[in-house]
């Protein structure tokens, strides 16, 4: 995506949009909602933001890697280790069942397989990543600042954030794991400034936990450290 010009002109809409009043307010309002609600377009209303505000798109993170292969393997490898970890030792430390409840329906689903799959590349790797890293970043970083306090308070804000949206669907198991995932993704955020590590490796992470579920492996994963 090609980020517009720093010398491009600014209207009145995109001016307020960008700034701190009611209507940026609304808008963030909007875009934090909508995205849970609509997966895998819950992203729309972000990028709507994006254009109508004339933001460039670096400032969200899309900015290209030295190394895309790179970013790729490390991205898929991160992320599916990650899951991996979180199934089998932090979530049985926090006395997790190891059936998730909310997507156990996949077990064997081939039906479902392929729709579950659009949904977490889109509106997880993509999406969630678009709003809550790029989007939130862009927000908070405005307001608060790049220092490394600032990058602190708005990675802990955002996983907080994070957390509490995958609460009602999947319970208190989904909000601590959000947590992790949370800070994990965000650090990586804003440590690089690109959005497309934690892209790829938020995908990787939620694919695995599909194809966990899909295999009926959760049980298994969960009690490989803990009997």
């Amino acid at each position: 995506m090609n980020a517009a010009p720093d010398t491009a002109p600014v209207g009145p809409l995109a001016t307020k949009l960008r700034g701190f009043g009611p209507l940026s307010v609304l808008a963030t309002v909007i875009v934090v909602a909508f995205g849970p609600i609509a997966e895998p377009f819950g992203v729309l209303p972000a990028l709507a933001w994006v254009h109508l505000s004339q933001t460039p798109w670096r400032d969200l993170g899309f900015v290209r890697p030295k190394r895309w292969a790179t970013t790729v393997a490390v991205g898929i490898g991160f992320g599916t280790l990650f899951k991996l970890a979180m199934k089998a030792v932090v979530m049985p430390l926090l006395g997790a069942d190891p059936i998730n409840p909310a997507y156990h329906f996949l077990a064997g689903n081939t039906a479902a397989l392929p729709g579950m799959m659009v949904l977490v590349l889109l509106g997880a790797g993509f999406g969630e990543e678009t709003v809550f890293r790029g989007f939130l970043f862009e927000r908070l970083g405005r307001l608060l600042g790049s220092t490394l306090r600032a990058k602190t308070a708005t990675v802990l804000m955002t996983s907080a954030l994070f957390s509490l949206i995958h609460y009602p669907a999947q319970g208190l198991a989904g909000a601590e794991q959000a947590v992790f995932t949370g800070l994990a993704f965000g650090t990586s955020f804003a440590v690089t400034g690109s959005i497309f590590l934690p892209m790829i490796a938020h995908a990787a992470f939620d694919v695995t936990a599909v194809l966990i579920i899909y295999w009926n492996l959760e049980s298994y994963v969960a009690h490989l450290v803990f009997n």
